[in-house]
């Protein structure tokens, strides 16, 4: 098992991996989602995914390095801890979790030169955090079937 995440973050194939399968599970969360604020999500995806047609791979593909940087600490801890999964760990520290994911989604919306996704992810931001929440189980899954 890889002790240190960005070991994965430094190999160009488990990133393009590793964000293939994390656009799944947004589309599996934003799937999941109903009622107004998933509305806002959804319309936020559509268009960024629409009007700016690969950038959304492209971003995912970009965000899993600092993804992996940022989890690195939780990562550790995890492995130190034993047991469980780290999806599960993820949702128990998750408000701690949350913030160090936004960090790296409001780093790549401060420095996109793209109006729409500056302006489509400005329309979900406050409301971002229980959609990060509610997919760190599904995360935490993900990074630790790369990391084995």
């Amino acid at each position: 098992m890889i002790s240190n995440l960005n070991d994965l973050a430094a190999d160009e194939a488990s990133v393009k991996a590793i964000a293939t399968d994390l656009q799944g599970v947004v589309e599996s969360e934003l799937a999941k989602k109903s009622g107004v604020s998933a509305a806002a999500v959804k319309l936020a995806y559509k268009a960024v995914s629409s009007f700016a047609p690969g950038y959304y791979a492209q971003t995912v593909e970009l965000i899993v390095p600092s993804a992996l940087e940022q989890l690195q600490p939780f990562w550790a801890d995890f492995q130190d801890a034993g047991g469980g999964t780290f999806g599960d760990y993820l949702a128990k520290r998750s408000p701690e979790v949350t913030e160090a994911m936004l960090k790296v989604t409001d780093g790549m919306a401060s420095d996109s030169e793209k109006a729409v996704v500056v302006k489509a992810y400005s329309t979900v931001r406050g409301g971002a955090g229980k959609h990060i929440e509610a997919a760190l189980p599904a995360v935490g899954t993900l990074v630790e079937r790369y990391a084995a």
